[in-house]
């Protein structure tokens, strides 16, 4: 997939591409192009960019300015503490008398010049606002000046932030990073050379790379202009050295004129060592405050943990009290059931028992004996009428202290129950002589309370 990708690209271009996906963790090839594209093949700026959406921080194209939506604000920078190291490099005398006489042949057109420059600037500053001063598009005008600049002077140079002066300040601020800001003089004739030599120096590269973010702009344009009325300089080139110091963002030195690269690196690793207290006092800070987080963090699980666990314990308890409470309840009421069920089987038996018509006479012809055997083997024995209907057999047992609670009367031979009580086998309970019973009788209480 890469080599179908890569068919119009260098190989240099091949290399990085298929670096920046190993860094970034992209799938997509056609995306990482497009990336790499936007940043012109500056892998350093293209990776900070894609940390910064991965965060959730503006990318440098996503940012105010490009959609009508304001610049978010920067960090506060005090642009001249107390201490602030200014280092003016002045441009160098005419040496012989060559140079002196080419010098004061030449000052006569260059004040002229620069005088009527000067009046028709003001004068065109009367009736037309200046355009810098409206900002609508603060990443393209770095942008611009990067590609600019590198068209000029060559590829060679620090790796520019490619983002606006609010974001490099924001992520110095968070970083704890040093901050180098250059503001690009187009018409001043010391800053080719100083942009070919000083910041086209191999060691100045590999200076600025590895020990601060590098944020450059032209203050022909509005971006660099805004940051040129913050940082107020007085003569190009024009660096300036920003820390966070003391919660603030400073400018602890500023660089002024043509100086040379072993110069450069001496005085902004001077004032660098002198300030690296400060930012190991503060991540030493930002550390303890993130372990005191971290703690913290882990004693409100612990609660959050410990108080489950107490309301999980408060819940079984809960649920095992109204488990309890049921159970009391419904043997309650099965006790109450009982006392009911017993109540009304004693109500039942003298109802039944003074409903019981009176044994006849054992000589009456219609008279009939009948042996009832219950189950605990207790016999019981009476005289019926034929004509009395067995229901009145059935109560006669249920009036019997040791009689079932439930039970159903059998024959022996045939063995067959016999219908005693209403809606058994038919709606009527049949008479003694329907139910084909002879003159004496042995009948079976079964018990079927189970």
């Amino acid at each position: 997939m890469a080599e179908n990708n890569a068919g119009d690209l260098s190989p240099e271009q091949t290399e990085k591409l298929i670096q920046f996906q190993d860094l970034t963790g992209i799938d997509d090839m056609d995306r990482c192009r497009t990336i790499m594209e936007r940043h012109n093949w500056n892998i350093e700026a293209a990776v900070q960019d894609r940390l910064n959406e991965s965060e959730g921080r503006p990318t440098v194209f996503g940012s105010g300015g490009r959609d009508g939506r304001p610049e978010p604000r920067p960090p506060a920078v005090n642009t001249h503490p107390r201490d602030q190291r200014i280092y003016t490099v002045s441009r160098r005398h005419p040496q012989g008398w060559f140079q002196w006489s080419y010098m004061v042949l030449l000052f006569p057109f260059r004040f002229v010049y620069v005088t009527i420059f000067d009046i028709f600037h003001w004068v065109v500053r009367l009736f037309q606002p200046d355009p810098r001063r409206i900002v609508t598009d603060p990443v393209g005008d770095v942008m611009s000046f990067i590609r600019k600049f590198e068209e000029l002077y060559g590829s060679a140079h620090p790796t520019f932030y490619q983002g606006t002066y609010s974001q490099v300040l924001t992520d110095a601020k968070r970083e704890l990073k040093f901050l180098l800001v250059y503001l690009h003089g187009d018409d001043h004739q010391d800053v080719p050379s100083f942009c070919r030599e000083t910041l086209g120096s191999l060691d100045v590269c590999e200076f600025i790379n590895t020990r601060m973010l590098f944020w450059a702009a032209s203050t022909n344009t509005p971006e660099g202009y805004r940051v040129s009325l913050a940082l107020r300089e007085s003569t190009y080139p024009f660096l300036a050295l920003i820390v966070l110091r003391d919660n603030k963002m400073t400018v602890v030195q500023r660089i002024e004129g043509p100086v040379q690269p072993v110069d450069f690196i001496e005085r902004l690793t001077r004032v660098m060592n002198d300030t690296e207290a400060y930012l190991v006092t503060m991540r030493h800070e930002r550390e303890q405050r993130s372990q005191t987080n971290t703690l913290r963090q882990q004693q409100d699980v612990a609660y959050e943990e410990s108080l489950r666990q107490d309301q999980e314990k408060e819940k079984r308890k809960r649920e095992e009290r109204e488990q309890r409470e049921r159970e009391e309840q419904e043997a309650r009421d099965r006790e109450l059931e009982q006392q009911r069920l017993i109540e009304e089987k004693e109500r039942l038996k003298i109802e039944k028992a003074a409903n019981l018509p009176e044994e006849p006479d054992p000589k009456d012809p219609d008279a009939i004996r009948i042996v009832l055997k219950l189950p605990n083997g207790i016999r019981l024995e009476r005289c019926f009428l034929k004509s009395h209907s067995l229901e009145v057999v059935y109560d006669y047992v249920f009036i019997q202290e040791d009689a079932p609670d439930e039970f159903q009367l059998l024959t022996n031979y045939p063995r067959r129950v016999l219908p005693c009580r209403p809606g058994d086998d038919s709606p009527t309970v049949p008479s003694i002589t329907e139910a084909g019973l002879g003159q004496k009788e042995m009948i079976y209480v079964q018990d079927v309370s189970d």
